[in-house]
């Protein structure tokens, strides 16, 4: 007979780690006598950071008293309380290898059922006082689970857990913690998974993610890794601001095929030392032989302006091969391609890949004035040869702005799929526009630092990357490409990529720091890394886990 053998609620606290402050709901302790149980939350418990935790879907957290025995002989430890890792209920039975998702259960007045393994979190790391937690709970095979809340009604401890009903599939919360964190994933299982209606809907998503990318492969590896050398066979004038450079293989030979929408990422020797990157979108037509880049002159830009003034036919250039996953995808609905300015030039491509198709295009593009718009006879020429095609070209300086209004006025079509490049603020405006016509598949491009994730960190400044303040480290380079950053890592201060990148105030994304979770998972453009701890599963080839890493020669990192 399982029986609940301690109640624990506690509400968020704020507590030091590392010198931040991070805001936080693990911390509970037992409590006597009965409390109500809500459908999302105990009397007297609450949750600091919703996007992880909490929720209909996460009403109460599950462990187990056998689960703590483990742990305690593990660590050589006899002072791991129940509470310690966070959950609500800890029990003597329902082991995470016997208790299946959507089993229910009668505790005390109310009934639950199984919705999902524990998420994986620094967090649990913090309140035990072991930093590797969070991979240990996986690895281990012992999360523990989360409840949805059935029947409201008082629990305590002592009461005895009753089995109401089974969970269609018999799939454990181990097995189902496993399929989702651990490498292989057998296509039958994640269908067996995604059959089973109580599992969460967030857990259904990844699955549902997994399961795609089984049946329908579409992480294509990069042409070559590293960098290579490239010629610049030309340098056309596209505008009075925009320049064009055409890049050719040492050998002349045909380039690996780009997707449309992809970016090429250039290392410039001669243009500041160390040696700046930069993204520039291809606006090439795809399969050309050679890569075309087009560069805005920037005012403060130190590529741009080395770009526009400093390179000949004949230079050279080391550049990564494409990637992005701002790409065109194949479909029969229409497609809006919407930019404004040097915007122009990932969404060029993506209308050359649509040439002798049926599909519906929908050309919208913002620029100041006609002789400042890049690419307008290519881009007509190649509308004109569409049977369904739209053009609509906003000049400012004429008073006329792609503006929500202005595009209510187009009758664009709903089902539509759009893809938008340009300045964050008209990227933010136009996604907003659309969305209030109805149109939400939208796909946006952004070359700066994506935004960072930081579950239960507060009361930080944003500021501008830097070098990390102290001395200069002993290690190899690592370069933050979208930051436009070179700093020598420092094993002893920042033992990790991602601990440098947070020294450096470099936009990251994080949850677990063991190597689990793979939200901070980050394009490798050239470089070798280990990792310690050794990651659960490996990130996919040409990435690199930044959380449990460290570089092995120098780095050059998409972040």
């Amino acid at each position: 007979m399982a029986v609940l053998l301690s109640l624990n609620v506690g509400m968020p606290v704020e507590v030091d780690w590392r010198g931040r402050t991070v805001r936080t709901g693990i911390v509970k302790d037992p409590v006597p006598g009965p409390r109500f149980v809500h459908r999302l939350h105990i009397d007297g418990d609450g949750v600091a950071d919703t996007a992880g935790h909490g929720g209909p879907n996460r009403a109460a957290l599950v462990y187990q008293a056998g689960s703590y025995d483990y742990w305690r002989t593990h660590f050589g430890r006899d002072d791991i309380a129940f509470g310690a890792l966070g959950e609500n209920f800890t029990v003597d039975g329902l082991a995470d290898d016997a208790v299946c998702i959507g089993d229910r259960f009668r505790i005390g007045q109310a009934e639950f059922e199984v919705s999902q393994p524990r998420v994986t979190c620094f967090r649990a790391g913090i309140r035990i006082g072991e930093p590797q937690m969070a991979a240990l709970l996986v690895a281990h095979h012992r999360p523990g689970f989360y409840l949805r809340v059935l029947r409201e009604g008082q629990v305590e401890a002592g009461d005895e857990i009753v089995q109401i009903e089974g969970g269609p599939e018999h799939m454990t919360v181990a097995e189902i913690d496993a399929l989702l964190y651990l490498p292989d994933k057998p296509v039958e299982q994640l269908r067996r998974a995604l059959r089973i209606p109580a599992l969460s809907v967030g857990w259904q998503g990844s699955f549902r993610d997994l399961l795609d990318a089984a049946e329908k492969p579409t992480v294509v590896s990069p042409g070559w890794a590293g960098f290579r050398r490239l010629r610049i066979a030309r340098v056309v004038a596209e505008s009075a601001s925009i320049v064009s450079l055409h890049l050719q293989a040492e050998d002349g030979a045909a380039l690996p095929a780009a997707r449309p929408g992809q970016y090429l990422t250039l290392r410039v020797l001669g243009a500041g030392e160390p040696a700046p990157v930069r993204n520039y979108s291809l606006s090439s037509m795809p399969g050309a032989a050679q890569y075309r880049i087009s560069v805005k002159r920037e005012e403060h830009g130190l590529i741009s302006r080395y770009l526009h003034t400093a390179v000949r036919p004949g230079d050279w250039l080391d550049a990564a091969a494409p990637r992005g996953e701002f790409v065109l995808t194949e479909a029969a609905n229409p497609v809006l391609l919407i930019s404004a300015g040097v915007g122009v030039t990932p969404v060029l491509a993506m209308l050359h890949a649509l040439a002798g198709t049926e599909r519906e295009v929908w050309w919208l593009h913002a620029a100041r004035r006609p002789e400042e718009q890049a690419f307008a006879g290519e881009a007509h020429e190649a509308l004109a040869k569409l049977s369904r095609a739209h053009e609509h070209v906003f000049y400012s300086a004429e008073h006329r702005r792609m503006d929500a209004a202005a595009l209510k006025e187009l009758g664009l079509p709903a089902g539509a799929t759009a893809y938008v490049c340009g300045p964050a603020p008209f990227m933010a405006d136009v996604r907003s526009a659309l969305a209030d016509l109805g149109i939400d598949d939208v796909h946006t491009e952004l070359f700066g630092a994506l935004d960072a994730i930081t579950p239960g960190v507060v009361g930080e400044q944003r500021v501008p990357p830097h070098p990390p303040p102290g001395p200069v480290g002993p290690g190899p380079e690592v370069t933050f490409a979208r930051s436009g950053l070179t700093v020598p890592f420092d094993p002893i201060r920042s033992p990790t990529v991602l601990e440098l990148a947070e020294a450096c105030d470099i936009s990251v994304r994080w949850s677990c720091r063991t190597g689990v979770c793979h939200l901070c998972v980050t394009p490798l453009l050239s470089g070798s890394v280990s990792y310690r701890p050794t990651p659960l599963e490996p990130p996919p080839a040409g990435s690199v886990l930044i959380c449990c890493a460290r570089p092995e020669s120098e780095l050059v990192l998409d972040a």
